[in-house]
């Protein structure tokens, strides 16, 4: 299968109107292009300079913000916020900017009192936080924060003497030659803007277009732009390798264990080599960036429809561009010790799977029985499994129906946190309870 019909049949199969892509290898754009339909009323087409909403993947360009003050002596990410904010709770006395930029800070993902079409302070959302407890003390555990990156923004503001919008964009989007990129507006006339869509009833509708700017998702832009993005952090012109290391280096929390996030960026691995990523949701968009630093390749996804995510797509293509990073083929099977039982009495199903590509370290498992409507009445999974080329790992799963029918047994792989799918099988086995 060639990229451009995975593509189609993706964007097919997700119902997603239109897409843009880039692919980045050794700081060069290698692909730019466009599918489907940005506007479905004025059908005008997908294109490489076609700009979408970007949503979360705005967070690392505020991320590199705070580095760049912490290189000017400005701020020190172990400085507490409460230095910044001289209002805030006694119970975020502990919050320090690290915390913020690494989601450990215990605040809420979401803001309580933000209103998408109402224009706000960003002091207002943030002082509707001060009230909600804290989900766990700061550095204890992980927990993605929009509310957090509010936070970032304001002490940019401070720090810097001037709004964040505008510090963003005269020290790192102009040096970067990002003239495509800006701050969400619903007002301005934006070229080549996409419309952003949803299904509805089977059907696609336009989304809602919230006029309130969310600093956590602030940005619109375009694949080229992002890509320059990506040559500019690599090129140590304004960010410091050192600090690119760092925001790309996961963190740790107070009892050791490692996060899957660093510094504005999720950091894990796939199929053995690092990854660099971000992904965003908008009412009507839907964002990607991969980068694989081992083999100094990017791949930038953006999309005009919600509903589906984008990420496996953005790791699949990359498998198009490099060798090592293409998902490997699976042989799955499954067998139980009995077709027919009684309700009440356990099944075992043995699951056979067979890697018949390269290595996938760090894989998942997982087992779903689903009755005769296709809805799923039971799962069980095993992570942290590695599988060999040419291996045939087997496990047993167990389980216990509790009424009667016809129920299939259904095989998924997938790699680390459930991405990218490797196989998935329907039917692999089937069970009769009476």
């Amino acid at each position: 299968m060639g990229l451009d019909e995975f593509v189609l049949g993706r964007m097919q199969n997700s119902h997603i109107p239109g897409l843009s892509l880039a692919v980045v290898k050794n700081r060069k754009v290698i692909l730019a292009k466009g599918y489907g339909i940005a506007n479905l009323e004025t059908n005008t087409p997908a294109r490489p300079d076609t700009v979408y909403k970007i949503a979360s993947l705005s967070k690392p360009i505020l991320s590199a913000a705070v580095l760049l003050l912490e290189q000017e002596g400005k701020l020190k990410l172990d400085d507490k916020v409460a230095m910044y904010l001289t209002d805030s709770p006694t119970s975020w006395n502990e919050i320090t900017i690290h915390h913020l930029l690494t989601h450990t800070s215990g605040i809420v993902r979401d803001p309580s009192d933000y209103h998408p079409y109402q224009e706000q302070p960003d002091t207002d959302i943030i002082k509707a936080a001060y009230s909600l407890p804290l989900a766990f003390q700061p550095g204890e555990k992980w927990l993605y924060s929009n509310i957090g990156y509010y936070v970032l923004a304001e002490i940019i503001t401070r720090v810097s003497g001037e709004p964040w919008p505008q510090f963003i964009a005269d020290r790192l989007l102009v040096p970067a030659h990002m003239d495509t990129t800006s701050l969400t507006t619903v007002s301005d006339i934006v070229r080549n803007r996409a419309a952003g869509y949803k299904e509805k009833d089977h059907r696609l509708v336009n989304a809602e277009n919230w006029i309130a700017v969310r600093p956590s998702g602030a940005f619109l832009s375009t694949v080229l732009d992002l890509s320059k993005w990506d040559a500019f952090m690599d090129s140590g012109q304004v960010i410091t390798p050192e600090n690119v290391h760092r925001m790309w280096t996961a963190a740790r929390l107070k009892d050791g264990a490692t996060t899957e996030y660093g510094l504005g960026w999720g950091v894990s691995s796939l199929l053995g080599r690092k990854r660099i990523h971000h992904e965003g949701q908008f009412p009507g968009f839907r964002s990607d960036y991969e980068h694989f630093s081992d083999d100094q390749l990017t791949v930038i996804v953006l999309a005009n429809c919600d509903d589906s995510s984008v990420e496996s797509m953005a790791i699949t293509i990359a498998g198009f561009f490099s060798p090592t990073l293409q998902i490997p083929s699976f042989g799955v099977k499954a067998e139980v010790n009995e077709a027919a039982i009684a309700k009440g009495r356990p099944v075992v199903i043995q699951i056979d799977a067979k890697d018949e590509g390269h290595a996938a370290p760090d894989s998942l498992v997982e087992m779903e029985i689903w009755d005769d409507s296709g809805s799923t009445v039971y799962k069980q999974h095993q992570a942290h499994v590695d599988f060999q080329p040419g291996k045939e790992n087997t496990y047993k799963f167990s389980w216990t129906p509790t009424r009667d029918g016809r129920y299939s047994i259904n095989i998924g792989i997938y790699g680390p946190n459930w991405m990218p799918s490797y196989a998935w099988k329907v039917n692999a086995a089937s069970i009769t309870v009476r």
